[in-house]
């Protein structure tokens, strides 16, 4: 028996000896990355969807029912009058006979671009431009499909496909920096998650737009160099700057107005909205009643959602559901509200869960859909001929997802069989939906099932990726959960080195993001610090560490209490939850306690900087990626949202400040930071590494030329990458 087991263990050592080291490199190029399906649309038929060529050549339709091909609508190489190679994206027309073909995409911020679009007539097959005088943004077809809309230049624009594609002016006040139409501010942008405000009238007779005036809002200015990759040739001899509108917490935001353009008689008209003077419009969306146009408000405060009907030719404003909380409200309230002919569907965390409420087009509640102990993380639609509702939630468990169906009579069933997480796209008649599944050792799997759960087809296994996986020298990775001494239960994941050794003590590196509604920890592929199934963590689990995650107070998945308990308070629990988890962490028997790292991106670097100036000497070293370290940097809405405005919660703002708690900073740490970031400005860098110094508190910095908030570009990845790695094996090992 002994034999046997000598026999075993030098087996399984030659295996991992044997087995291929993941290199940064290969994190850098994501070269273990997990297929996916591309650019999914379903058809009108309910039977089809399209879906984008991996080489961005085509646009291929292919059945729900099989999975199978069933044709190509659009094609590079065949399409008559192309002059373009390949393509970025597509908008089909609400009828599917046209098709906007997306190229030459320029980024502008996290969610906005200009692009050259081209009209693709199916019937024809003929392409032509939209227009020949500039890039666009956000073109939108009318419900008709005769017209379409644009943005450019701050400015809306209409294009006429039945008057030989004549192109006419809506707005002509749009100015950069100072008025805007039909596209929202950086920070409505980036903090409410939309690029396009405006929208047809469900009889395409009117264009329906938010402007947003930021003349008051104060300029922020960073500087550009020259670089390289790309090189800024003009700024080769002196530098140049880089100028927007960026409003800071209890600062100006843009003023907020909704119009109506009635395109037959060219008026326009301000919707008479009872807003406050500094309320937000985070959503406007015509419903198919073409004299009810719904306008979403929030206060200042962001704790009172009303969503209000206009009518767009007498500027009247209806008041139809109003949701208030203690705290804020969420995102989901109006970012997943979906009109129906007669009815409504919102999201709603009144009782403590985001649920499901539907009402009738008139504004009244006619039920709860959903209820219990979990979230619905997503709507995923309604058949009305059933009167059934499909969603995704996390019943059972905050660290996994299923796709759920609930009828009109309340009963509820679980479509789907493995335990992980789940996410679906569904066809237009819900019958059937394409699922994508993961869970944390298993890579996406993304298969075509009916609206009772059953598998019609595999479309991805990633069976390529499995085999590639299971040669490489991957750690183990397991979910916990442990209970602080607060007596709150925290979930994680920990990743161990293949040859893990439990009689051994190894040094342990954390990974964090901690920001309020944010989950890390998950039964899914896609965790670790680049989400792609912990391939950075592999790497460093090849050079000895193990690697885990703690999603501490303030993290989602688990109701609104345990979310918003860091309400005005912001860093306070969050860092002190990390200190928890190190602390349970160091009391395994393999965990070297005196070798405890901790990391983070963004708000994740800003809890580093939090956690190691906690008070508790337990983290040895870390590193703090474009991180706020002063919420009076951030913007206004973001930090608004959490904290409310300096001026009435000072003391709040105080606390959370890691300028502040600088003096108190244990352990060696790397700040990196990118010179153009937008999001969050170098200045939060440049204030608290100042602090560090007053402090004399030595600190390593690597600063990036001209990267933004995602400091990536040229070779720039996998140089930080290998700077978070030596920084981390130069002071834990």
């Amino acid at each position: 028996m002994r034999k046997l087991s000598i026999f075993i263990i030098l087996f399984f050592c030659l295996l991992t000896v044997g087995a291929q080291q993941v290199s940064l490199q290969d994190v850098a190029n994501r070269t273990y990355r997990a297929e996916g399906i591309r650019g999914i649309k379903p058809m009108l038929d309910g039977e089809h969807y399209t879906q984008m060529s991996t080489d961005g050549k085509k646009i291929m339709q292919y059945s729900f029912k099989t999975g199978k091909e069933t044709g190509t609508i659009f094609d590079v190489n065949t399409a008559r009058d192309c002059s373009i190679k390949s393509f970025d994206d597509y908008i089909m027309s609400p009828d599917e006979k046209l098709i906007l073909i997306q190229t030459d995409t320029k980024p502008i911020y996290r969610r906005s671009f200009t692009a050259n679009y081209y009209i693709f007539n199916v019937k024809n097959n003929k392409m032509e431009p939209l227009s020949e005088n500039g890039p666009q943004q956000v073109p939108l077809f009318s419900p008709d499909g005769n017209q379409i809309a644009f943005v450019r230049d701050n400015n809306i624009y209409l294009v006429k496909l039945l008057f030989g594609n004549s192109e006419s002016q809506v707005t002509k006040d749009g100015k950069f920096n100072e008025v805007l139409n039909g596209i929202p501010d950086w920070v409505y942008e980036e903090e409410f998650g939309f690029n396009r405000a405006f929208d047809f009238s469900a009889d395409s007779q009117m264009l329906a737009y938010i402007r947003f005036d930021e003349s008051q809002v104060p300029m922020y200015s960073f500087p550009l160099y020259k670089g390289m990759v790309p090189a800024l040739e003009k700024f080769s001899t002196y530098p140049g700057e880089y100028e927007y509108k960026y409003p800071m917490p209890g600062i100006d935001n843009s003023k907020v107005t909704v119009h109506t353009f009635d395109i037959k008689s060219k008026v326009t008209r301000k919707m008479d909205l009872p807003l406050d003077a500094d309320g937000y419009i985070p959503r406007i969306k015509f419903t198919d009643d073409e004299n009810a146009l719904a306008i979403m408000t929030l206060n200042r405060h962001q704790n009172r959602f009303d969503l209000y009907f206009a009518n767009p030719r007498s500027t009247l404003c209806k008041l139809m559901v109003r949701d208030e909380a203690p705290q804020y409200i969420k995102e989901e309230a109006y970012s997943n509200i979906v009109f129906y002919p007669k009815n409504f569907v919102v999201m709603s965390e009144k009782d403590g869960y985001n649920h499901l409420y539907l009402y009738t087009s008139g504004g009244n509640l006619v039920k709860q859909l959903t209820k219990g102990n979990f979230e619905v993380k997503d709507f995923l639609g309604w058949d009305e001929a059933t009167n059934t509702f499909y969603f995704e939630s996390n019943e059972g468990s905050p660290l996994r997802t299923a796709i759920y169906k609930v009828d009109g009579k309340g009963k509820k069933t679980k479509l789907s069989k493995q335990e992980g997480t789940h996410k679906a796209i569904f066809s237009n008649n819900m019958k059937y939906y394409i699922n994508t599944f993961s869970n944390i050792n298993t890579p996406p799997v993304i298969t075509l099932n009916d609206n009772n759960g059953k598998e019609l087809a595999t479309l991805v296994d990633n069976n390529k990726l499995k085999h590639q996986v299971s040669r490489l020298n991957m750690p183990s990775k397991e979910l916990f959960s442990f209970k602080t001494n607060d007596g709150v239960e925290l979930n994680g994941w920990i990743m161990k080195p293949a040859n893990f050794n439990p009689n051994k003590k190894y040094p342990v590196i954390m990974h964090q993001y901690s920001g309020p509604g944010s989950q890390e920890v998950a039964d899914k592929w896609g965790i670790g610090a680049r989400r792609d199934g912990g391939m950075f963590e592999a790497y460093m689990a090849g050079q000895g560490f193990i690697m885990a995650c703690v999603d501490g107070r303030g993290t989602g998945g688990r109701g609104s209490d345990f979310e918003k308990c860091t309400y005005l308070n912001l860093g306070v629990k969050e860092s002190k939850d990390q200190v928890e988890a190190a602390k349970y962490l160091s009391t395994l028997p393999y965990v070297d306690g005196n070798r405890i790292g901790i990391w983070g991106w963004s708000y994740g670097g800003y809890n580093t900087l939090m956690s190691m100036s906690e008070g508790t000497p337990i983290f040895k070293a870390g590193v703090a990626v474009a991180a706020p370290t002063d919420w009076r940097f951030y913007d206004s809405v973001y930090t608004e949202r959490f904290m409310r405005t300096p001026k009435e919660n000072m003391e709040g703002y105080n606390a959370a400040s890691a300028i502040n708690r600088a003096n108190k900073l244990n352990g060696e740490l790397l700040l990196i930071h990118g010179t153009a970031d937008d999001n969050v400005h170098l200045r939060n860098n440049a204030e608290y590494s100042e602090a560090l110094v007053q402090a004399d508190k030595q600190f390593d910095m690597q600063i990036y030329t001209n990267r933004n908030h995602g400091i990536s570009g040229g070779n720039t990845t996998r140089h930080l990458l290998t700077r978070v790695a030596n920084f981390f094996i130069d002071n834990l090992k």
